[in-house]
């Protein structure tokens, strides 16, 4: 299915320290959307940008992360984002620990936020043959009549 609206992808490097560069686009590009929904969104997008920097060869020296934006639909937004694999495993929400056990988590809560927050959320690899990557999305609901005006929907040429 064709995105209804399409933004242009971000590259950033897989350093934590351009989060504050991933939000900012984010709210950039989300101007004029609810707020609450642009920080809901910042918040997924900020877990998912972390992970790729802490689980992924994104973090390493010359990483990259891929921020994709879309509205597949006129009451849908969705994050994607891709990193440069090389963590061997694919996102997961840890479902086998017990009270005590998540009591003592320091971290790993992440995706479980993600789960919550968005109205769905999944992954695919990039290359399923190979950990070339993995492209992590999330999407939340936006009231169609909320949507700013002036937003256009993507046009693929060939």
């Amino acid at each position: 299915m064709r995105p209804h609206v399409f933004w242009e992808h971000r590259v950033y490097p897989g350093h934590l320290s351009e989060l504050g560069r991933v939000r900012a686009d984010l709210a950039a590009d989300l101007a004029g959307f609810d707020p609450d929904t642009v920080d809901t969104l910042t918040l997924v997008t900020s877990e998912l940008f972390a992970n790729c920097c802490k689980y992924t060869d994104s973090g390493h020296e010359g990483g990259e992360v891929l921020r994709a934006l879309s509205m597949p639909d006129p009451g849908t937004l969705r994050v994607g984002l891709s990193d440069f694999g090389g963590g061997g495993g694919v996102p997961a929400v840890p479902h086998g620990r017990s009270a005590d056990e998540w009591e003592w988590a320091e971290g790993q809560r992440g995706l479980l936020m993600v789960e919550n927050l968005a109205s769905a959320w999944g992954h695919h690899r990039l290359a399923p043959w190979a950990d070339l990557g993995t492209h992590v999305w999330a999407s939340l609901p936006v009231d169609p009549a909320g949507v700013p005006p002036g937003l256009r929907p993507y046009v693929f040429t060939r």
